[in-house]
């Protein structure tokens, strides 16, 4: 049986209330009590903070699996951690309400138009500027990038400002997945790819590609949100505070930086078999 605040309580009190004098009102002990296990997912091509389990492809593995699970013992509710499909499905599932939240999602406006993000983010990250290894590419600031040929993942954001000034400035083109574009980028069909680093490192590795590097300046460094679909039943007040107190103490304790080194390790161990 769920327990319930005593604020809840009230409400549902109040709503109930409501109901029986025929005022319109909404029950929110029902959207409650229909909130009995939260789907997550997210970018499967993202290790150490997501991939496909080896032992079952259906769901996802990582550093952001590992803290679902630590959120799901903090507030009393499974969580499970499903593979959708790539990163674009995975924030289309989102907006048509098909999963509760998305474990790792950089802040963008558009996004606000279909979700709630959570504070505080639980990790920052650093976009880099991949290039082969004698690229002449010299890159200091984001003009360096004009004229030249780049590539990404589609629907990737790396921050509100940048992600301006390459629509307005940049010839980039998008590919499906991070796999793609590091072929295309080791064959040379582009001059430089932007994504995170810590990404890329992983799939560098997992491919042996010793051809690829990063530039020592970054495009951005950009936290890490947890969010959770307007249209999911489990988004209320209550539920977003209890999730939202879990992150500020997983933060307190560093617990990321744990999941992130132990993934970084089983991410290994896997793609060596």
């Amino acid at each position: 049986m769920r327990r319930y605040s005593n604020a809840a309580k009230s409400v549902c009190v109040l709503s109930v209330f409501l109901l029986l004098f025929g005022y319109v009102a909404v029950d929110v002990c029902q959207a409650q009590e229909l909130c009995k296990k939260l789907i997550a997912t997210g970018n499967p091509e993202y290790p150490p903070f997501l991939w496909r389990d080896a032992q079952d492809e259906n769901h996802l593995a990582g550093a952001n699996a590992d803290l679902m699970q630590a959120i799901s013992k903090e507030i009393g509710v499974p969580i499970e951690v499903k593979y959708v499909g790539p990163w674009a499905r995975v924030q289309e599932e989102a907006r048509l309400g098909r999963v509760d939240l998305i474990a790792g999602a950089f802040y963008t406006p558009p996004r606000l138009d279909y979700m709630d993000y959570f504070y505080p983010a639980f990790r920052e990250t650093r976009t880099a500027i991949w290039t082969k290894k004698n690229s002449k590419l010299i890159f200091r600031k984001w003009s360096d990038l004009r004229g030249k040929n780049g590539i990404t993942v589609i629907n990737n954001s790396f921050g509100e400002d940048f992600d301006r000034y390459a629509k307005e400035s940049l010839k980039i083109v998008t590919v499906s997945s991070l796999e793609q574009a590091l072929v295309m980028l080791n064959l040379s069909r582009a001059e430089y790819l932007i994504y995170e680093e810590d990404p890329g490192l992983a799939y560098v590795a997992k491919m042996n590609m010793s051809d690829l590097k990063t530039m020592s300046t970054a495009v951005a460094n950009e936290n890490l949100y947890l969010t959770m679909s307007y249209r999911s039943p489990c988004n209320t007040p209550e539920m977003r505070g209890r999730i939202s107190k879990a992150l500020h103490l997983f933060g307190k304790q560093d617990l990321m930086d744990k999941f992130v080194k132990s993934n970084i390790q089983l991410w290994r161990k896997q793609q060596s078999k």
